[in-house]
């Protein structure tokens, strides 16, 4: 019989893991002897725990198959938890597992011992504890629970004692399966009449679209959609990609850069219909106007029903709502193209670099046109987020990776190493801020380690610059507690053995962009800019 660790490694293997995360413990060596001795699966070894949570969050997204971290006791599934909170409402497939006190010592006073149950509870849409019994049967029913509706995180709790045990037989016969697309009925005729009832008399509706229509691969629907109807659509940061940025009936992504521009449309909206919208990124009456709503999901939506008075859930299978909606006779919505593009043009022009200027946006408008489409991009969270989010084009939503749920900083490095794992073959950058970078610095060591061909491309504005904002928005002292006071000559020529290339103008960051691109390793490209212009872009109104 195989030993808990064995059954560990070779359960994980089964299901289709390919890498664990983690910070190893003394009571976790015997895991990672036996996912060494595991053919086709590896423990990643990375600086902080949270580091690890993020590269599973990364791995589940790009995969489907849960991605798994493991930390020890107190200290470790704290630092854990930053990043399984981050899976929870990014929705994302992770099993955590983490060391926990044999049972005799579960409510003593132990050193490091604290309840992880009570911890992970609400972290997690699961969390349970392991036994030499049920390895195999905890794991694949975790695993489940992570990947069916809605994704997430599930915890584990692994008894110090067990790792050297022998599995004890169960006679169960399970077997994980990654949950398929659920079979899900028709529309009742009920609901039909009430989704007719507000389309007909729609004259000008907006599609919404978040992250979850991009889970359910419903791309290819929501362009139909639009076109047969004239409906103009935006999305979510966490969507961006699943409709064409260059489409005459794209509007914008919500809640980011220029978001005044993008309410001048969904302003005029006598109807919304959230297409897998998510209000875990922005609540819906934060931006609507009062008008009816059609919310097309998996779960109903949560609202606030003291402002949208009118809402109507279909819940179920996004694809079988789209085609329910696109069989609907209707004549084309009253919404006029050329003002539409009007609009849209207005909004990229702003976007657009000034010339002879070196700030953020020449640092993105260069940048995309380094990077291949095929290339990945994670972004950490900050101002730069709030411009990319509206002025980055992706081409597909698997090309641009964020967090805008739990909206962490100390992202992009993590989520590019794992991205840089799963898609060896493709370009692969970061790109965050002085504050983020602050944060994950130290995880270069394993991304030099692992010989990982990554660009972290580091915008330093020597402050917190969308707290900065804020500040001067209500008027207070605009400097305290979020200036950094870092000055490109103290920066250095490595971190942990990482090149590091530093550009303070348009014609060194070309050249610094040319040579990044062309290393072999991962190369740090730190960028000195006048923050200034951000606050012209972000932070606008998002209703009219």
């Amino acid at each position: 019989m195989p030993t808990v660790a064995q059954q560990f490694a070779h359960t994980l293997r089964d299901i289709g893991v390919r890498y664990v995360f983690g910070v190893p413990s003394g009571n976790m060596i015997d895991y990672i002897e036996a996912l060494r001795e595991e053919e086709g699966i590896d423990f990643i070894l990375v600086g902080h725990e949270a580091t690890a949570a993020i590269m599973a969050d990364i791995c589940g997204r790009l995969t489907g198959i849960p991605g798994v971290c493991f930390a020890t006791f107190g200290p470790g599934a704290t630092n854990l938890s930053t990043g399984v909170g981050e899976a929870l409402l990014d929705r994302s497939p992770v099993l955590a597992f983490t060391d926990e006190m044999p049972d005799h010592l579960l409510n003593r006073v132990v050193q490091m011992n604290v309840n992880h149950q009570q911890l992970f509870f609400p972290l997690t849409k699961h969390t349970t504890r392991m036994n030499a019994g049920n390895v195999e049967d905890i794991i694949l029913k975790a695993a489940g629970i992570a990947t069916s509706d809605v994704p997430g995180p599930v915890h584990i709790g692994v008894p110090a004692d067990i790792g050297r045990q022998q599995v004890r037989e169960t006679g169960n016969e399970l077997e994980y399966l990654r949950v398929e697309k659920k079979r899900w009925s028709p529309l009742v005729p009920e609901q039909v009449r009430k989704i007719e009832r507000l389309w007909k008399k729609s004259e000008k509706p907006v599609l919404a679209v978040g992250m979850a229509a991009v889970r359910a691969g419903v791309k290819d629907l929501i362009v139909e959609l639009a076109e047969k109807n004239n409906i103009p659509v935006v999305l979510t940061p966490m969507a961006k990609g699943i409709f064409p940025e260059d489409h005459p009936l794209y509007v914008g992504v919500l809640f980011h850069a220029l978001s005044d521009t993008v309410a001048e449309t969904h302003g005029e909206a006598d109807l919304i219909v959230g297409i897998g919208y998510d209000p875990v990124e922005f609540n819906y009456e934060d931006w609507m106007p009062a008008v009816p709503l059609i919310h097309i999901d998996e779960k109903e939506a949560d609202v606030d029903t003291g402002k949208l008075r009118e809402v109507l859930n279909v819940t179920g299978n996004i694809e079988v709502a789209l085609l329910e909606l696109l069989n609907l006779s209707s004549s084309p919505k009253k919404w006029d193209r050329d003002e539409l593009a009007e609009r849209r043009n207005r909004m990229f022009q702003k976007l657009l670099p000034p010339p002879e200027t070196f700030g953020p946006r020449t640092i993105l408008h260069k940048l995309r046109e380094a990077l291949p489409p095929e290339g990945i991009l994670t972004v950490d969270v900050g101002a730069h987020l709030h411009l990319l989010g509206q002025m980055w084009r992706t081409p597909s939503p698997e090309k641009l990776f964020m967090t805008n749920g739990w909206s962490g900083m100390g992202f992009a490095i993590p989520a590019a190493m794992a991205a840089k794992l799963n898609n060896p073959t493709l370009p692969v950058v970061a790109l965050l801020g002085d504050g983020g970078f602050y944060m994950t610095v130290g995880e270069l060591a394993a991304a030099k380690r692992l010989h990982l061909n990554i660009v972290f491309v580091v915008i330093y504005d020597q402050s917190l610059s969308l707290i900065h904002i804020k500040q001067k928005k209500k008027a207070y002292n605009p400097h305290y507690g979020t200036d950094l006071d870092l000055l490109p000559e103290v920066a250095t020529n490595h971190y942990f053995g990482v090149p590091v290339l530093r550009a303070t103008d348009v014609g060194t960051y070309q050249q610094a962009l040319e040579t990044a691109f062309s290393a072999q390793g991962p190369v740090v490209l730190e960028v000195f800019v006048d923050a200034g212009e951000y606050s012209d872009l972000l932070l606008r109104a998002n209703r009219l």
